[in-house]
C-alpha cells in the first residue's frame, strides 16, 4: 500500500496500488489457509458508534481467520468526545492493540483518530465515505465483469456515503460512473470534483443525473442503497416521496444491458429503494458482494499490521524521566 499506513478513503492511494489491494482479496479468497497464521497473536479494536451486521461480523471473523483477535467496544463504553476524547482513546489503545476500526458519524473523527493513534486506523463507515464497502463493491464487479475499465456503473438514490466512495473507486479503476438522484441530494461537490480530476488521469468519467432512466440505459452494473441514511430517520416520510421515482423495479432495471448486475451495500429496505423482483433476480449480486467484505477487510488488515509488532516500543518523546 502507500505510505500511509491507515485506510480512511480510497481517495488516500494510487490507481496502482487499490489494484493490487483487491489483487491481494482475491488472493486470500481462493486460498485463506495460506493466510491463516499472517496476523497471529495481533489485534484489532472495533469501534462502533453505529450499529452493524456487516461490518461487525466480517471485521471479527476476518481477523480471527488471520490468526488474530478483536475487541468490540460499543458506543457506550467509549461515547467519543463525551466520555472521553478522541485523542486519549487513540493514546490508549495505541499502546495495546496493533489497530483500530471505526465506524462513526463524522468523518473528521477517523482523521483525528489517525493523527493521535501510532497504529493503522481503518474507515468501517462515516458520513462522508464507506471505503472497505466499495472495495467489496469492485471486486464483485470484477469477479464477474473480469474488469473495470469502461464499464458503466449506475447508482441510483441517494448522493451518500456509499455513492462518493463507489465514485472515487470508480475514478481510480477507470469506470464510467453515473450517479442519478434527485434535485439536491447530488453527492459532494469535494468528492464529485476529486472523482473527475482523477479520472483524467485513468479515463473514467463522473456523470450527474437528476434521471434514473439515463443511468440505467445501457448499465453494466446498477446500485441503489437505502433513502435515509442511519441520523435521517426524521427525514424517512419525506425522502420515501422525493425518491419514489427513483426506485429501482424491473422497468428500470429492464434499461440496463441484458447482463447487468445489481448491487446494494445493503441493509435493503425492501420495496423502497429496491423491489423483491430485482433484489431477488439472478441479476443480484448482494449476497456474493457482502461476503466480499470479508476478503477485502482481511487484505486491508493484512497489509496495515503485518509490519505492526505485537508489543510496541514506546517513541523515545513518551518514556518516562528517569530521575538518577
Amino acid at each position: 500500500m502507500d505510505t500511509s499506513n491507515d485506510f480512511l478513503s480510497i481517495r488516500d492511494f494510487s490507481p496502482e496500488k487499490i489494484r493490487e489491494l483487491l489483487d491481494l482479496a482475491a488472493d486470500i479468497k481462493a486460498s485463506p489457509k495460506t493466510y491463516a497464521a499472517a496476523l497471529h497473536g495481533k489485534t484489532l479494536a472495533m469501534i462502533f458508534e453505529k450499529p452493524s451486521l456487516r461490518t461487525r461480523v466480517t471485521f471479527d471473523v476476518g481477523i480471527q481467520q488471520l490468526g488474530g483477535f478483536s475487541l468490540y467496544l460499543s458506543p457506550a463504553e467509549i461515547n467519543l468526545g463525551k466520555r472521553e476524547s478522541v485523542y486519549d482513546v487513540a493514546k490508549n489503545l495505541e499502546r495495546m492493540v496493533q489497530c483500530i476500526m471505526i465506524r462513526t458519524f463524522a468523518h473528521e473523527i477517523v482523521q483525528r483518530m489517525a493523527e493521535y493513534a501510532a497504529i493503522p486506523i481503518i474507515n468501517g463507515l462515516t458520513d462522508f465515505s464507506h471505503p472497505c464497502q466499495a472495495m467489496a463493491d469492485f471486486l464483485t464487479i470484477r469477479e464477474v465483469k473480469g474488469t473495470v475499465a469502461g464499464l458503466k456503473v449506475a447508482f441510483i438514490g441517494d448522493g451518500n456515503n456509499v455513492a462518493h466512495s463507489l465514485m472515487f473507486a470508480g475514478a481510480q479503476l477507470g469506470a464510467r460512473v453515473w450517479v442519478a438522484t434527485p434535485l439536491g441530494y447530488e453527492p459532494s461537490a469535494e468528492a464529485v470534483k476529486w472523482a473527475r480530476e482523477r479520472g483524467q488521469q485513468t479515463g473514467a468519467t463522473i456523470t450527474l443525473t437528476n434521471h434514473p432512466v439515463e443511468a440505467a440505459t445501457d448499465a453494466d452494473v446498477i446500485y441503489t442503497d437505502v433513502w435515509a441514511s442511519m441520523g435521517q430517520e426524521a427525514e424517512t416520510e419525506q425522502r420515501k416521496r422525493i425518491f419514489l421515482p427513483y426506485q429501482v423495479d424491473s422497468e428500470l432495471f429492464s434499461h440496463a444491458r441484458h447482463d447487468a448486475i445489481f448491487l446494494h451495500c445493503l441493509p435493503a429496505h425492501r420495496g423502497d429503494e429496491v423491489t423483491d423482483a430485482v433484489i431477488d433476480s439472478p441479476h443480484s449480486l448482494v449476497y456474493q458482494e457482502a461476503e466480499n467484505r470479508l476478503h477485502v477487510q482481511k487484505a486491508i488488515m493484512f497489509e496495515l499490521m503485518k509490519g505492526e509488532a505485537v508489543l510496541r516500543p514506546r517513541r523515545a518523546e513518551e518514556r518516562e524521566i528517569v530521575h538518577t
